[in-house]
């Protein structure tokens, strides 16, 4: 099925995700496209990622990838990131998230929000991970939170007023995609962007090489996008 064209009428955008490199494996590339635009776009981790490299500690980890976050973000034009330092590896969805995240969007007052997908079964027919399923799932949660003044009435107490101006959630890595963002002109930044995790790439047992990665997902999305390079999202109005 063809993928609709992701709208454009919005101006900031918050991204909640689990770990340092989850934006960067595809969907920084469409942030960097909608920061070319003049849109604003903020992040968000719950975790500094600092479970992600075998055999190094995570105190020395956790630093090291945020500022490879950090880095990685500005290739795509993103000034402010931020940190919930919930634990890598053992995230739990519960209330302590959701708040987290509730609060995030009231401060930052987002009309998009953009997550990963919280399905049990990856797109690629392995399994999801846990951390990332964990925060998908909050994340949609918080949105409702966000809005709701009845649900965490301390955030009242911190000055936050009630946020009901987000209009979608933008799930990446969807099973079932049904917009995409035009990366063609803009796929070299998020590869840029990818290969600033330099510390976790080389840790991996595996090793990716963002280039030919990033251009092959970019190139199946848009087999459904006009054969432009895309990046996909399930696109949910709230």
């Amino acid at each position: 099925m063809d993928l609709e064209p992701f709208p454009e009428d919005w101006q900031r955008a918050l991204a909640v995700v689990a770990h340092p490199d989850d934006m960067e494996y595809g969907a920084a590339s469409a942030v960097a496209r909608w920061t070319d635009a003049g849109q604003t776009v903020t992040y968000l981790l719950a975790t500094r990622g600092e479970a992600g490299i075998e055999g190094r500690h995570p105190s020395e980890v956790g630093p090291l990838r945020e500022a490879e976050e950090r880095a990685g973000a500005a290739e795509v034009g993103v000034d402010v990131v931020e940190f919930l330092d919930h634990r890598d590896g053992v995230l739990e969805y519960g209330l302590a998230l959701r708040r987290d995240i509730a609060r995030a969007i009231r401060r930052h007052q987002p009309e998009v929000l953009v997550t990963l997908t919280h399905d049990e079964r990856a797109p690629w027919g392995g399994f999801g991970m846990a951390d990332h399923r964990v925060v998908g799932l909050a994340a949609i949660d918080a949105a409702r939170d966000a809005a709701n003044r009845w649900v965490f009435t301390e955030l009242l107490d911190e000055g936050l007023e009630p946020w009901p101006g987000l209009r979608w959630v933008a799930i990446a890595g969807a099973a079932a995609p049904t917009h995409a963002v035009d990366v063609t002109d803009v796929i070299d930044r998020g590869i840029a962007s990818l290969r600033q995790h330099r510390a976790y790439l080389e840790g991996l047992a595996q090793p990716t090489d963002p280039d030919v990665f990033l251009r092959q997902t970019a190139t199946a999305a848009g087999e459904h996008f006009g054969g432009r390079l895309a990046v996909a999202f399930e696109l949910v109005g709230l």
